[in-house]
Protein backbone atom coordinates (compact mmCIF):
# COMPACT_ATOMS: atom_id res chain seq x y z
CA UNK A 1 0.00 0.00 0.00
CA UNK A 2 1.66 3.41 -0.89
CA UNK A 3 0.40 5.44 1.85
CA UNK A 4 1.69 9.04 0.95
CA UNK A 5 -0.45 8.62 -2.04
CA UNK A 6 -3.50 7.39 -0.13
CA UNK A 7 -3.35 10.15 1.93
CA UNK A 8 -2.88 13.02 -0.69
CA UNK A 9 -6.02 11.39 -2.37
CA UNK A 10 -7.99 11.65 0.87
CA UNK A 11 -6.61 15.24 1.13
CA UNK A 12 -7.71 16.53 -2.65
CA UNK A 13 -11.00 14.08 -2.21
CA UNK A 14 -12.09 16.46 0.75
CA UNK A 15 -10.93 19.40 -0.87
CA UNK A 16 -13.22 18.46 -3.82
CA UNK A 17 -16.09 17.42 -1.78
CA UNK A 18 -16.09 20.67 -0.15
CA UNK A 19 -16.33 22.52 -3.33
CA UNK A 20 -19.14 19.87 -4.75
CA UNK A 21 -21.14 20.07 -1.43
CA UNK A 22 -21.45 23.79 -2.08
CA UNK A 23 -22.31 24.33 -5.63
CA UNK A 24 -25.02 21.84 -5.48
CA UNK A 25 -26.65 22.75 -2.31
CA UNK A 26 -27.00 26.32 -4.24
CA UNK A 27 -28.36 24.71 -6.94
CA UNK A 28 -30.95 22.48 -5.04
CA UNK A 29 -32.23 25.89 -3.91
CA UNK A 30 -33.23 27.18 -6.73
CA UNK A 31 -33.80 30.95 -6.10
CA UNK A 32 -29.90 31.35 -4.64
CA UNK A 33 -28.10 34.37 -5.45
CA UNK A 34 -24.82 35.94 -4.19
CA UNK A 35 -26.31 39.43 -4.26
CA UNK A 36 -26.44 39.45 -0.28
CA UNK A 37 -22.93 38.45 -0.39
CA UNK A 38 -21.61 40.89 -2.46
CA UNK A 39 -23.06 44.07 -1.78
CA UNK A 40 -22.40 44.10 2.58
CA UNK A 41 -18.50 43.09 1.22
CA UNK A 42 -16.12 44.91 3.70
CA UNK A 43 -12.61 45.64 2.67
CA UNK A 44 -10.79 47.23 0.04
CA UNK A 45 -12.28 45.65 -2.93
CA UNK A 46 -15.52 45.94 -1.38
CA UNK A 47 -16.67 49.02 -4.04
CA UNK A 48 -16.07 46.08 -6.83
CA UNK A 49 -17.77 43.47 -5.04
CA UNK A 50 -20.89 45.77 -3.86
CA UNK A 51 -20.88 47.06 -7.77
CA UNK A 52 -21.33 43.42 -9.11
CA UNK A 53 -23.99 42.48 -6.38
CA UNK A 54 -26.23 45.51 -6.81
CA UNK A 55 -26.47 44.90 -10.52
CA UNK A 56 -29.86 42.38 -11.71
CA UNK A 57 -27.68 41.79 -15.10
CA UNK A 58 -24.31 40.83 -13.91
CA UNK A 59 -25.59 38.75 -11.04
CA UNK A 60 -27.45 36.76 -13.73
CA UNK A 61 -24.12 36.06 -14.87
CA UNK A 62 -21.93 35.85 -11.79
CA UNK A 63 -24.46 33.22 -9.59
CA UNK A 64 -24.77 30.52 -12.34
CA UNK A 65 -21.14 30.76 -13.14
CA UNK A 66 -20.25 30.34 -9.55
CA UNK A 67 -22.10 27.62 -9.21
CA UNK A 68 -21.04 25.83 -11.94
CA UNK A 69 -17.44 26.48 -11.01
CA UNK A 70 -17.98 24.97 -7.50
CA UNK A 71 -19.74 21.95 -9.55
CA UNK A 72 -17.27 21.78 -12.03
CA UNK A 73 -14.04 22.14 -9.61
CA UNK A 74 -15.30 19.80 -6.94
CA UNK A 75 -15.82 17.17 -9.53
CA UNK A 76 -12.34 17.55 -11.19
CA UNK A 77 -10.59 17.24 -7.59
CA UNK A 78 -12.77 14.10 -6.61
CA UNK A 79 -12.40 11.83 -9.09
CA UNK A 80 -8.86 13.23 -10.26
CA UNK A 81 -9.55 15.04 -13.69
CA UNK A 82 -8.21 18.10 -14.68
CA UNK A 83 -6.25 18.41 -11.33
CA UNK A 84 -4.02 21.46 -12.22
CA UNK A 85 -7.02 23.50 -14.30
CA UNK A 86 -9.25 22.61 -11.10
CA UNK A 87 -6.55 23.97 -8.68
CA UNK A 88 -6.21 26.39 -10.39
CA UNK A 89 -9.61 27.47 -10.98
CA UNK A 90 -10.31 26.90 -6.73
CA UNK A 91 -7.45 28.85 -6.09
CA UNK A 92 -9.02 31.94 -7.82
CA UNK A 93 -12.44 31.23 -6.64
CA UNK A 94 -10.88 30.65 -2.91
CA UNK A 95 -9.53 34.19 -3.03
CA UNK A 96 -12.29 35.81 -4.56
CA UNK A 97 -13.78 34.81 -1.29
CA UNK A 98 -11.31 35.54 0.64
CA UNK A 99 -11.19 39.38 -0.26
CA UNK A 100 -15.01 39.99 -0.32
CA UNK A 101 -14.43 39.48 3.87
CA UNK A 102 -10.83 40.10 4.43
CA UNK A 103 -10.02 39.12 7.99
CA UNK A 104 -8.00 41.91 8.55
CA UNK A 105 -8.04 45.69 10.28
CA UNK A 106 -9.98 44.84 13.04
CA UNK A 107 -12.98 42.46 13.84
CA UNK A 108 -14.55 40.61 10.88
CA UNK A 109 -17.83 41.37 9.45
CA UNK A 110 -18.63 38.69 6.96
CA UNK A 111 -20.53 35.23 6.93
CA UNK A 112 -17.42 33.42 7.72
CA UNK A 113 -16.27 31.30 11.25
CA UNK A 114 -14.95 32.80 14.18
CA UNK A 115 -12.79 35.57 15.12
CA UNK A 116 -9.80 35.86 13.07
CA UNK A 117 -6.89 37.64 11.85
CA UNK A 118 -5.34 37.49 8.55
CA UNK A 119 -5.92 33.92 8.17
CA UNK A 120 -8.93 32.09 7.66
CA UNK A 121 -10.78 28.53 6.09
CA UNK A 122 -10.49 29.98 2.92
CA UNK A 123 -6.91 31.18 2.84
CA UNK A 124 -5.91 27.49 4.08
CA UNK A 125 -8.28 25.93 1.57
CA UNK A 126 -6.57 27.72 -1.27
CA UNK A 127 -2.59 27.49 0.44
CA UNK A 128 -3.80 23.32 0.22
CA UNK A 129 -4.85 23.70 -3.43
CA UNK A 130 -1.54 25.21 -3.99
CA UNK A 131 0.44 22.72 -2.28
CA UNK A 132 -1.82 19.89 -4.46
CA UNK A 133 -0.82 22.52 -7.66
CA UNK A 134 2.77 21.86 -7.38
CA UNK A 135 3.78 18.77 -5.52
CA UNK A 136 4.38 15.54 -7.84
CA UNK A 137 2.42 13.10 -6.32
CA UNK A 138 -1.43 13.94 -7.00
CA UNK A 139 -2.87 10.27 -5.37
CA UNK A 140 -5.42 7.90 -6.87
CA UNK A 141 -7.46 9.38 -9.68
CA UNK A 142 -8.79 9.32 -13.49
CA UNK A 143 -6.22 11.42 -14.39
CA UNK A 144 -3.99 8.04 -14.16
CA UNK A 145 -5.46 6.12 -16.39
CA UNK A 146 -4.73 8.24 -19.24
CA UNK A 147 -8.01 8.10 -21.04
CA UNK A 148 -7.09 11.23 -23.15
CA UNK A 149 -3.58 10.75 -23.66
CA UNK A 150 -2.18 12.49 -26.61
CA UNK A 151 1.17 12.76 -28.13
CA UNK A 152 1.45 16.33 -26.20
CA UNK A 153 1.10 15.37 -22.09
CA UNK A 154 -2.36 16.47 -21.22
CA UNK A 155 -2.72 19.71 -19.02
CA UNK A 156 -3.91 18.58 -16.51
CA UNK A 157 -1.50 15.27 -16.11
CA UNK A 158 0.70 15.13 -13.18
CA UNK A 159 4.35 14.23 -13.24
CA UNK A 160 5.19 10.70 -13.82
CA UNK A 161 4.83 8.94 -10.32
CA UNK A 162 7.33 6.53 -8.93
CA UNK A 163 4.88 3.42 -8.78
CA UNK A 164 3.17 2.30 -12.48
CA UNK A 165 -0.18 2.71 -12.90
CA UNK A 166 -0.90 0.44 -15.69
CA UNK A 167 -1.84 -2.55 -13.88
CA UNK A 168 -5.79 -3.63 -13.58
CA UNK A 169 -5.25 -3.19 -9.82
CA UNK A 170 -3.75 0.47 -9.99
CA UNK A 171 -6.73 0.89 -12.12
CA UNK A 172 -9.13 -0.25 -9.95
CA UNK A 173 -7.48 2.29 -7.06
CA UNK A 174 -8.04 5.15 -9.44
CA UNK A 175 -11.69 4.30 -10.24
CA UNK A 176 -11.99 4.15 -6.66
CA UNK A 177 -12.96 7.82 -6.14
CA UNK A 178 -16.02 7.35 -8.41
CA UNK A 179 -17.99 5.35 -6.10
CA UNK A 180 -16.50 7.10 -2.88
CA UNK A 181 -18.39 10.14 -4.37
CA UNK A 182 -21.75 8.15 -4.92
CA UNK A 183 -21.26 7.12 -1.33
CA UNK A 184 -20.78 10.52 -0.06
CA UNK A 185 -23.66 11.81 -2.59
CA UNK A 186 -25.98 9.60 -1.43
CA UNK A 187 -25.87 10.23 2.05
CA UNK A 188 -25.94 14.07 1.46
CA UNK A 189 -29.42 13.72 -0.38
CA UNK A 190 -30.40 11.11 2.37
CA UNK A 191 -29.91 14.38 4.75
CA UNK A 192 -31.31 16.85 2.78
CA UNK A 193 -34.61 15.04 2.65
CA UNK A 194 -34.78 14.31 6.67
CA UNK A 195 -33.32 18.58 7.16
CA UNK A 196 -33.63 20.34 4.04
CA UNK A 197 -30.72 21.99 2.04
CA UNK A 198 -27.91 22.89 3.82
CA UNK A 199 -28.16 27.02 2.92
CA UNK A 200 -25.70 27.96 5.42
CA UNK A 201 -22.53 27.00 3.93
CA UNK A 202 -19.51 29.26 2.93
CA UNK A 203 -20.56 32.18 0.47
CA UNK A 204 -24.61 30.92 0.43
CA UNK A 205 -25.45 32.88 3.72
CA UNK A 206 -27.95 35.55 3.97
CA UNK A 207 -28.91 38.36 5.62
CA UNK A 208 -32.57 38.05 7.25
CA UNK A 209 -36.18 37.63 6.06
CA UNK A 210 -36.86 39.99 3.05
CA UNK A 211 -33.84 40.04 0.88
CA UNK A 212 -32.96 43.97 -0.25
CA UNK A 213 -33.86 43.11 -3.68
CA UNK A 214 -37.52 43.23 -2.35
CA UNK A 215 -37.21 47.11 -1.21
CA UNK A 216 -40.13 48.93 -2.14
CA UNK A 217 -38.67 52.36 -3.18
CA UNK A 218 -36.81 54.90 -1.42
CA UNK A 219 -36.68 55.56 2.29
CA UNK A 220 -37.79 59.03 2.98
CA UNK A 221 -36.39 61.65 4.43
CA UNK A 222 -36.33 64.83 6.92
CA UNK A 223 -33.73 67.72 8.49
CA UNK A 224 -32.56 67.71 12.53
CA UNK A 225 -30.59 70.84 12.61
CA UNK A 226 -28.39 70.72 9.46
CA UNK A 227 -28.70 66.36 9.50
CA UNK A 228 -30.76 65.03 6.82
CA UNK A 229 -31.79 61.49 8.50
CA UNK A 230 -34.52 58.93 7.26
CA UNK A 231 -37.10 58.81 8.88
CA UNK A 232 -37.29 55.66 10.09
CA UNK A 233 -34.32 56.01 12.78
CA UNK A 234 -32.53 52.47 13.61
CA UNK A 235 -33.04 51.88 17.36
CA UNK A 236 -29.88 50.63 19.59
CA UNK A 237 -31.62 48.81 22.05
CA UNK A 238 -31.82 45.32 20.87
CA UNK A 239 -28.13 45.48 19.55
CA UNK A 240 -26.96 46.85 22.71
CA UNK A 241 -29.08 43.97 24.88
CA UNK A 242 -31.57 46.34 26.71
CA UNK A 243 -34.76 43.87 25.58
CA UNK A 244 -38.00 45.74 28.02
CA UNK A 245 -39.21 41.83 27.22
CA UNK A 246 -41.78 42.10 30.53
CA UNK A 247 -40.68 39.51 33.14
CA UNK A 248 -38.96 37.53 30.51
CA UNK A 249 -35.60 37.41 32.28
CA UNK A 250 -33.98 35.13 29.12
CA UNK A 251 -34.38 37.36 26.69
CA UNK A 252 -31.83 40.13 26.97
CA UNK A 253 -28.99 37.12 27.29
CA UNK A 254 -30.71 36.02 23.86
CA UNK A 255 -30.33 39.12 22.23
CA UNK A 256 -27.09 39.99 23.40
CA UNK A 257 -26.05 36.16 22.16
CA UNK A 258 -27.68 36.49 18.62
CA UNK A 259 -25.98 40.10 18.06
CA UNK A 260 -22.49 39.28 17.49
CA UNK A 261 -20.55 41.93 16.72
CA UNK A 262 -20.36 40.52 13.11
CA UNK A 263 -23.98 40.11 13.34
CA UNK A 264 -24.17 43.61 14.42
CA UNK A 265 -22.08 45.12 11.60
CA UNK A 266 -24.29 42.75 9.35
CA UNK A 267 -27.29 44.37 10.39
CA UNK A 268 -25.64 48.11 9.72
CA UNK A 269 -24.80 47.43 6.89
CA UNK A 270 -27.82 45.99 5.42
CA UNK A 271 -29.81 48.88 7.10
CA UNK A 272 -27.58 51.81 5.33
CA UNK A 273 -28.16 49.59 1.86
CA UNK A 274 -32.04 49.83 2.60
CA UNK A 275 -31.99 53.92 3.06
CA UNK A 276 -31.91 54.05 7.07
CA UNK A 277 -29.06 56.24 7.34
CA UNK A 278 -29.25 57.37 11.24
CA UNK A 279 -29.17 55.20 14.74
CA UNK A 280 -30.04 56.50 17.87
CA UNK A 281 -27.72 54.00 20.49
CA UNK A 282 -27.11 54.58 24.68
CA UNK A 283 -23.79 55.74 25.27
CA UNK A 284 -22.30 52.34 25.68
CA UNK A 285 -22.15 51.38 22.19
CA UNK A 286 -20.52 54.46 21.09
CA UNK A 287 -17.28 52.59 20.95
CA UNK A 288 -18.44 49.97 18.73
CA UNK A 289 -20.43 52.34 16.63
CA UNK A 290 -16.84 54.30 16.11
CA UNK A 291 -15.21 51.31 15.07
CA UNK A 292 -17.63 50.06 12.75
CA UNK A 293 -17.10 53.92 10.71
CA UNK A 294 -13.65 53.44 10.89
CA UNK A 295 -13.87 49.57 9.31
CA UNK A 296 -16.07 50.39 6.96
CA UNK A 297 -16.21 54.04 5.79
CA UNK A 298 -19.80 54.29 6.86
CA UNK A 299 -21.32 57.30 6.83
CA UNK A 300 -24.36 56.36 9.19
CA UNK A 301 -24.96 59.56 11.47
CA UNK A 302 -24.85 58.45 15.01
CA UNK A 303 -26.99 60.18 17.17
CA UNK A 304 -25.30 59.31 21.09
CA UNK A 305 -27.61 59.76 24.25
CA UNK A 306 -26.03 61.10 26.81
CA UNK A 307 -26.28 61.16 30.67
CA UNK A 308 -24.30 63.38 33.42
CA UNK A 309 -22.61 62.26 36.14
CA UNK A 310 -24.31 63.54 39.09
CA UNK A 311 -21.91 62.04 41.71
CA UNK A 312 -18.90 64.13 40.80
CA UNK A 313 -21.19 66.98 39.30
CA UNK A 314 -19.84 66.80 35.59
CA UNK A 315 -22.67 67.02 33.61
CA UNK A 316 -20.90 67.00 30.45
CA UNK A 317 -18.37 64.34 30.87
CA UNK A 318 -20.23 61.88 28.77
CA UNK A 319 -20.76 64.94 25.92
CA UNK A 320 -17.13 65.50 25.89
CA UNK A 321 -16.84 62.15 25.02
CA UNK A 322 -19.58 61.46 22.69
CA UNK A 323 -17.81 63.97 20.56
CA UNK A 324 -14.31 62.21 20.98
CA UNK A 325 -16.39 59.41 19.50
CA UNK A 326 -17.05 61.32 16.40
CA UNK A 327 -20.83 61.38 16.89
CA UNK A 328 -22.86 63.34 14.75
CA UNK A 329 -26.09 64.64 17.05
CA UNK A 330 -26.27 64.04 20.85
CA UNK A 331 -29.20 64.20 23.13
CA UNK A 332 -30.17 63.92 26.72
CA UNK A 333 -31.40 60.27 27.84
CA UNK A 334 -34.71 60.08 28.56
CA UNK A 335 -34.09 58.46 31.54
CA UNK A 336 -32.32 61.21 32.64
CA UNK A 337 -34.62 63.86 31.29
CA UNK A 338 -37.51 62.22 33.70
CA UNK A 339 -35.19 61.69 36.52
CA UNK A 340 -33.75 64.94 36.93
CA UNK A 341 -37.52 66.70 36.59
CA UNK A 342 -38.87 64.25 39.05
CA UNK A 343 -36.01 65.25 41.59
CA UNK A 344 -36.39 68.77 40.78
CA UNK A 345 -32.77 69.75 39.05
CA UNK A 346 -33.99 70.69 35.62
CA UNK A 347 -30.91 73.08 35.58
CA UNK A 348 -28.83 70.57 34.94
CA UNK A 349 -30.89 69.71 31.72
CA UNK A 350 -30.75 73.36 30.62
CA UNK A 351 -26.84 73.09 30.98
CA UNK A 352 -26.64 70.21 29.03
CA UNK A 353 -28.56 71.84 26.28
CA UNK A 354 -26.39 74.43 26.35
CA UNK A 355 -23.57 72.57 26.38
CA UNK A 356 -23.96 70.20 23.44
CA UNK A 357 -25.16 73.33 21.60
CA UNK A 358 -21.91 75.39 22.74
CA UNK A 359 -19.64 72.69 21.02
CA UNK A 360 -21.91 73.09 17.45
CA UNK A 361 -23.51 70.04 18.08
CA UNK A 362 -27.44 69.19 17.44
CA UNK A 363 -28.99 69.13 20.82
CA UNK A 364 -32.02 66.49 21.31
CA UNK A 365 -34.11 66.33 24.66
CA UNK A 366 -35.68 62.83 25.24
CA UNK A 367 -38.30 61.43 28.19
CA UNK A 368 -40.19 58.57 28.50
CA UNK A 369 -43.14 60.42 30.76
CA UNK A 370 -44.61 63.65 28.65
CA UNK A 371 -45.04 65.77 32.06
CA UNK A 372 -40.83 65.73 31.82
CA UNK A 373 -40.90 67.84 28.25
CA UNK A 374 -44.22 69.67 29.62
CA UNK A 375 -41.66 70.94 32.63
CA UNK A 376 -38.86 71.72 30.36
CA UNK A 377 -41.26 74.03 28.03
CA UNK A 378 -42.46 75.42 30.85
CA UNK A 379 -39.15 76.63 32.23
CA UNK A 380 -38.20 77.30 28.33
CA UNK A 381 -36.03 74.72 27.29
CA UNK A 382 -36.55 73.47 24.20
CA UNK A 383 -34.44 71.19 22.29
CA UNK A 384 -33.38 71.41 18.65
CA UNK A 385 -35.88 68.23 18.47
CA UNK A 386 -37.85 66.31 20.91
CA UNK A 387 -37.20 61.87 21.30
CA UNK A 388 -40.45 61.11 22.68
CA UNK A 389 -42.05 57.35 23.42
CA UNK A 390 -44.74 56.83 20.96
CA UNK A 391 -47.31 54.41 21.39
CA UNK A 392 -50.85 53.50 21.66
CA UNK A 393 -52.29 51.26 24.81
CA UNK A 394 -54.25 49.50 23.11
CA UNK A 395 -52.32 46.04 24.38
CA UNK A 396 -53.02 43.34 26.93
CA UNK A 397 -50.23 44.14 28.66
CA UNK A 398 -50.71 47.27 29.20
CA UNK A 399 -51.69 48.18 32.24
CA UNK A 400 -55.06 50.54 33.61
CA UNK A 401 -54.52 53.70 32.89
CA UNK A 402 -55.83 55.19 36.43
CA UNK A 403 -52.96 53.18 37.86
CA UNK A 404 -50.14 54.76 36.26
CA UNK A 405 -48.09 57.22 37.29
CA UNK A 406 -45.66 59.90 35.67
CA UNK A 407 -42.01 59.04 36.19
CA UNK A 408 -42.68 55.06 36.54
CA UNK A 409 -40.85 53.94 33.58
CA UNK A 410 -37.57 52.52 34.34
CA UNK A 411 -38.63 52.82 37.94
CA UNK A 412 -39.93 49.59 40.19
CA UNK A 413 -41.30 46.57 38.75
CA UNK A 414 -44.24 45.53 40.46
CA UNK A 415 -45.49 41.55 40.50
CA UNK A 416 -49.57 43.32 40.52
CA UNK A 417 -50.47 42.97 36.72
CA UNK A 418 -52.42 46.23 37.45
CA UNK A 419 -49.11 47.88 37.87
CA UNK A 420 -45.80 49.14 36.11
CA UNK A 421 -44.08 46.11 34.95
CA UNK A 422 -41.37 47.01 31.89
CA UNK A 423 -44.55 46.98 29.83
CA UNK A 424 -45.73 50.31 28.97
CA UNK A 425 -43.11 53.34 28.10
CA UNK A 426 -45.47 55.88 26.78
CA UNK A 427 -48.17 56.19 29.94
CA UNK A 428 -50.72 58.94 28.73
CA UNK A 429 -50.37 58.42 24.98
CA UNK A 430 -53.72 61.48 24.31
CA UNK A 431 -51.58 63.95 26.44
CA UNK A 432 -48.22 62.78 24.46
CA UNK A 433 -50.47 63.45 21.10
CA UNK A 434 -51.34 66.86 22.39
CA UNK A 435 -47.89 67.79 23.42
CA UNK A 436 -46.32 66.76 19.93
CA UNK A 437 -49.32 68.37 18.01
CA UNK A 438 -48.28 72.29 19.81
CA UNK A 439 -44.41 71.55 19.27
CA UNK A 440 -41.95 73.27 17.07
CA UNK A 441 -39.24 71.77 16.52
CA UNK A 442 -38.92 68.01 14.93
CA UNK A 443 -40.44 65.14 17.12
CA UNK A 444 -38.82 61.56 17.23
CA UNK A 445 -40.72 59.29 18.78
CA UNK A 446 -39.35 55.87 20.00
CA UNK A 447 -40.81 52.93 21.63
CA UNK A 448 -43.29 53.06 18.90
CA UNK A 449 -44.04 49.32 19.21
CA UNK A 450 -44.14 49.34 22.87
CA UNK A 451 -40.97 47.24 22.88
CA UNK A 452 -42.56 44.72 20.87
CA UNK A 453 -46.38 44.47 22.00
CA UNK A 454 -47.71 45.97 18.54
CA UNK A 455 -47.48 45.26 15.14
CA UNK A 456 -45.03 47.82 12.82
CA UNK A 457 -48.47 48.57 10.73
CA UNK A 458 -50.07 50.03 13.95
CA UNK A 459 -47.25 51.14 15.29
CA UNK A 460 -45.61 53.23 12.58
CA UNK A 461 -48.79 54.45 12.01
CA UNK A 462 -49.61 55.49 14.98
CA UNK A 463 -46.74 57.55 15.61
CA UNK A 464 -46.40 58.89 12.01
CA UNK A 465 -50.65 60.32 12.38
CA UNK A 466 -50.17 62.01 15.79
CA UNK A 467 -47.42 64.16 15.22
CA UNK A 468 -44.15 61.83 14.60
CA UNK A 469 -41.44 63.32 12.12
CA UNK A 470 -39.25 60.47 12.83
CA UNK A 471 -39.94 57.30 14.53
CA UNK A 472 -36.76 55.65 16.12
CA UNK A 473 -36.96 51.05 15.49
CA UNK A 474 -34.99 48.48 17.33
CA UNK A 475 -34.84 45.92 14.60
CA UNK A 476 -33.19 42.77 13.86
CA UNK A 477 -31.01 42.13 10.38
CA UNK A 478 -33.92 39.83 9.14
CA UNK A 479 -36.79 42.78 9.99
CA UNK A 480 -34.75 45.76 8.50
CA UNK A 481 -36.16 45.74 5.04
CA UNK A 482 -39.76 44.70 5.68
CA UNK A 483 -39.71 47.51 8.48
CA UNK A 484 -38.33 49.57 5.59
CA UNK A 485 -41.19 48.48 3.13
CA UNK A 486 -43.58 49.43 5.81
CA UNK A 487 -42.50 52.85 7.09
CA UNK A 488 -42.52 53.50 3.22
CA UNK A 489 -46.28 52.11 2.62
CA UNK A 490 -47.41 54.15 5.87
CA UNK A 491 -46.01 57.58 5.16
CA UNK A 492 -47.26 57.02 0.91
CA UNK A 493 -50.42 56.73 2.53
CA UNK A 494 -50.80 58.42 5.84
CA UNK A 495 -54.35 59.70 7.13
CA UNK A 496 -55.85 62.11 9.43
CA UNK A 497 -52.09 63.52 10.26
CA UNK A 498 -52.98 67.45 11.24
CA UNK A 499 -49.43 68.24 12.68
CA UNK A 500 -47.49 69.75 10.07
CA UNK A 501 -44.05 67.92 9.15
CA UNK A 502 -40.76 69.39 10.74
CA UNK A 503 -37.79 69.00 9.40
Amino acid sequence: MNWKKLLITVFRLAIGWHFLYEGISKLAMGNWTAAGYLTNSTGPFSGFFQWMGSSGALMNIVDPANIAGLILIGLGLFVGLALRVSSISGIVLLMLYYFAYPPFGGSLMGPVEGNLYIVNKNLIEALALIVLLFIKEKGYGVYALKLFSSKKKAVDEPEESTEPDNSRREALKNLATIPALGVLGWGAFRESQTFGTDTLSGATIQIGGADISELKGELPKGKIGEHEISRLVLGGNLIGGWAHSRDLIYVPSLFRAYNTEKKIFETLMLAEKAGVNTINIGFPTNALMAKYKKMTGSKIKVISQVAPDMKDNDYFININKAIDYGVDIIQVQGNWCDWLVRDKRIDVIEKMIGRIRSQGYTAGLASHTVDSLIACEEQGIIPDYYMKTMHHDKYWSAHPIENRVPFEVDGKNYLDHNKFHNNIFCLFPDRTAEFVQRAKVPVMGFKVLAAGALKPEDGFNWAFKNGADFICVGMFDFQVVNDVNTAIDILENLQGRTRKWYG
